[in-house]
């Protein structure tokens, strides 16, 4: 799959290579631009282009090698691949040891410098991603697990963005480890309630205190009270409470939760005073509750009072095409954390990361990250979920769907967009409308 983001700058002094190369990188839905000489390529250049460069070595003027030394001072990590001749094969060698991506010895298999080109051209794509990130970083602008271009978290930011600065209540759906807690702070951060955002799990407070740790005490309510307890629902007024799990609330207390979101007022435990509260309320739940209403396991009247509005949260083996982006993003900030130095991941961690099924979904990213950078990720076992091509198909598959999307449906926008002809993105779309 070739990244329609990245570009390719082919420098070629002889005029019919450079016209016959450019013709089979576009035939091959590669961006390209010519060049026949280097200086006009290097002026040309700016810092941080999202391009790819292959050059001939012997050109006159500036040379290949030159071209590449001057690359390299430039941004030691632009990607620089080398076409020479029969004879310039030790000249090549050592064009490597100085930082050259690769070297193809004329007549060159076009497949193989195809290949090598894709490779490149992602790698390029990671690199800048990730200074990207060290930006945001440096910054303090988390995006956090919202990160990504996969049509699902792009609907996710929108539906966030329209309701955030609402009332009304949400429920988001997700199994563990999406980010539901991520998706309340986003919305509580959106809503402009100068208010605290409150997070409660509901499974893990024991039922014992569940009343009083939620909704207060008064003095004397039960043994060891000795002054007034503000619980989470009233600490939460005027911002948003966050009932993670909320499967797990005792049906006994579940009324007196369905009396705030109805009427914004609760009572103390103990008390007889009605004291308004204004909190917006976030639920989170791995589980149906609609079927758990049906069997009389949580309260119908509560879920549809919840469920306003429903945010759901795809798992992670249904957004592969985010999961290098993501990567990066934590692999950063756990350099941060533990002030540590790591090199970026290669292309095989990469694909070794886009093989799994993540049952811990981006939690478990994240880990994973933290391991690499602290040096102790265990080898990636061998049951793999998607041989390659299947992975690559899948996540073409995934960015054209989000060119559509971004594009209202229109092919020729998403063509452009994607750096493909419209009539191959015509091919791919009704090849995967066949096989869906």
């Amino acid at each position: 799959m070739n990244n329609p983001e990245i570009e390719v700058w082919l420098v070629e002094d002889d005029d019919d290579v450079r016209q016959t190369l450019l013709q089979t990188l576009l035939l091959s839905d590669i961006k390209a631009r010519g060049f026949a000489r280097a200086e006009q390529a290097l002026q040309t250049l700016s810092p941080e282009a999202p391009v790819v460069v292959l050059s001939d070595v012997r050109m006159p003027g500036m040379d290949g090698l030159q071209l590449l030394q001057q690359l390299r001072q430039q941004d030691a990590e632009l990607p620089v691949l080398l076409l020479t001749g029969h004879g310039d094969i030790p000249m090549a060698v050592a064009a490597m040891r100085q930082g050259a991506q690769d070297f193809f010895e004329k007549p060159y298999e076009p497949e193989q410098l195809l290949h090598s080109l894709r490779r490149a051209m992602d790698k390029r794509a990671l690199v800048l991603e990730n200074r990207r990130l060290r930006e945001q970083l440096a910054a303090r602008r988390d995006p956090g697990l919202l990160l990504g271009h996969s049509p699902q978290i792009e609907l996710l930011r929108r539906q966030i963005d329209n309701i955030a600065d609402t009332s009304a209540s949400v429920l988001i759906l997700g199994e563990t480890g999406t980010g539901k807690e991520m998706v309340a702070r986003s919305l509580h951060q959106g809503s402009g309630r100068k208010g605290n955002f409150v997070a409660v799990n509901c499974t893990a407070l024991p039922e014992s205190i569940f009343e009083s740790e939620m909704f207060g005490a008064e003095p004397g309510a039960f043994t060891g009270v000795t002054k007034r307890r503000i619980g989470k629902v009233e600490y939460a007024d005027g911002g948003t409470l966050f009932l993670d799990e909320i499967e797990g609330m005792p049906l006994n207390l579940q009324a007196k939760l369905l009396r705030v979101l109805q009427e914004s007022v609760l009572e103390r435990l103990g008390g007889n005073k009605l004291i308004e509260v204004d909190a917006r309320v976030v639920a989170a739940t791995k589980i149906d509750l609609q079927s758990a209403g049906e069997a009389g396991l949580f309260r119908s009247d509560l879920y549809f009072r919840l469920n306003v509005v429903t945010l759901a949260l795809p798992p992670l083996r249904e957004r592969r095409a985010d999961i290098p982006l993501l990567f990066l993003h934590f692999v950063e900030q756990a350099k941060a954390q533990y002030n540590r130095e790591t090199p970026p991941p290669g292309d095989e961690l990469m694909q070794q990361l886009l093989q799994r099924d993540w049952p811990g979904n981006v939690r478990e990213l994240r880990h994973t990250a933290e391991q690499y950078v602290l040096g102790v990720l265990p080898p990636a076992g061998s049951d793999t979920r998607l041989s390659l091509p299947q992975q690559l198909a899948e996540l073409e598959q995934q960015l054209i769907q989000s060119a559509m999307a971004r594009a209202d449906g229109n092919v020729a926008l998403a063509a452009e967009r994607l750096g493909i002809p419209r009539k191959t993105l015509y091919d791919k779309l009704a090849r995967y409308r066949h096989h869906s």
